[in-house]
């Protein structure tokens, strides 16, 4: 195999499907490596952890067709480091040649019979809206768990609600929900539960690589029983879907608020951030005092001291003190799309719902933290 491309367009396919390589410790050196599949001027770039797969497909300047299993983080540095222009990778026998001007690199390359068999997905069942796609995933898998002894709480849930699509995902202790009004739902009356990791992989695709073949501004989904994929430009991104029952999560959301704080996003973000200074550890929380005309922040460390700041906002209910984990709430918050974010609360015991004041496509219900 041989073929030639410039430096900055094969830094990114490498460094796009090696996300895919998993960074633990396997048994299978070959997990590792990423497959490079010249066939003619296409060079497809393939990275897997059997359970994520990130296959990239760019045109290059093809010389001789072939396969081989390169390192992948050592020929991403590798290429990434030298200098601009063109890069030529020649493979022989069981090494590869990565040579650019005067650089010149042997690596020693995998078996290509040992890494694992991933194969494209026949085509695209679903189309939906890039841009709203990506900013739903930015909304929703913040409130996904990253604890893998829970692998339900892993995922995001992606449900079909009166025609469309609906984005779940929660940690037991928040949970964000966006509904993606007007786009078709996933093929299939099935939920499906999709590994958060797998869609914040989508989400990091840099927007308008759509290819001249691809239907322009839309991500193409596939789901089977076991596994879901996803295209976006030239890039094709499958992973294992997660089994199992997903906690029934609409028992959560309340029918309605007696109390309801009204204020200035980034006003309110500022306040939060300043104030979480004092935070050293995850259980001091951020008591919001709701009062008439506003709300007064206070954090209190032990070790540190006190801080405490007011935000001009309207408030209508029963004044209260609520306290929050002050990264979870600002998770929330900076989640929320416009200038204006609504926090509803019951009591300060009950969870409280973050939303938008200019639309409520978004929503992210926060559990309180008991304070004396």
């Amino acid at each position: 195999m041989k073929f030639r491309s410039e430096r900055d367009a094969l830094v990114e396919m490498l460094a796009t499907a090696g996300r895919a390589v998993g960074a633990r410790a396997t048994s299978s050196p070959v997990l590792s490596g990423l497959l490079l599949h010249c066939a003619g001027n296409k060079l497809s770039v393939t990275g897997t952890d059997l359970d994520l797969t990130i296959q990239v497909t760019e045109e290059v300047i093809g010389i001789d067709d072939g396969s081989c299993v390169v390192p992948a983080r050592l020929s991403t540095d590798i290429v990434r480091r030298l200098e601009p222009g063109a890069v030529t990778f020649h493979h022989e026998d069981d090494h590869i040649t990565i040579s650019a001007a005067r650089s010149n690199f042997k690596l020693r390359t995998y078996p290509v019979v040992e890494f694992p068999a991933v194969g494209k997905a026949a085509a695209p069942t679903t189309h939906l809206p890039e841009a709203a796609l990506a900013e739903a995933v930015r909304q929703v898998v913040r409130a996904a768990s990253h604890d893998d002894a829970r692998p339900l709480l892993t995922g995001v849930l992606l449900s079909r609600v009166d025609g469309s699509m609906r984005m779940v995902a929660t940690d037991s202790y928040r949970m964000a929900l966006r509904d993606l009004a007007g786009t078709e739902s996933i093929a299939g009356d099935d939920d499906l539960l999709v590994p958060a990791r797998a869609l914040a992989e989508l989400q990091r695709l840099p927007s308008g690589t759509i290819s001249e073949q691809s239907d322009t501004n839309k991500v193409g989904v596939a789901a089977s029983n076991n596994e879901i994929t996803m295209w976006q430009g030239n890039v094709q991104i499958s992973t294992r879907l997660l089994e199992g029952r997903y906690p029934d999560y609409k028992q959560l959301i309340p029918d309605h608020y007696p109390n309801r704080l009204h204020l200035g996003k980034e006003t309110f973000l500022a306040a939060l951030r300043r104030v979480q200074l004092l935070v050293r550890d995850n259980t001091t929380p951020v008591r919001l005092s709701m009062r008439h005309g506003g709300v007064d922040l206070t954090v209190v460390s032990q070790e540190v001291g006190d801080a405490s700041e007011s935000v001009d906002g309207d408030f209508t209910g029963e004044e209260l003190v609520i306290a929050f984990n002050p990264s979870y709430l600002i998770d929330g918050v900076e989640a929320v799309l416009g200038d204006e974010v609504i926090l509803e609360t019951a009591d300060g015991t009950r969870a409280a719902t973050v939303r938008g004041a200019e639309e409520d496509q978004f929503r992210y219900l926060l559990m309180p933290v008991r304070v004396s």
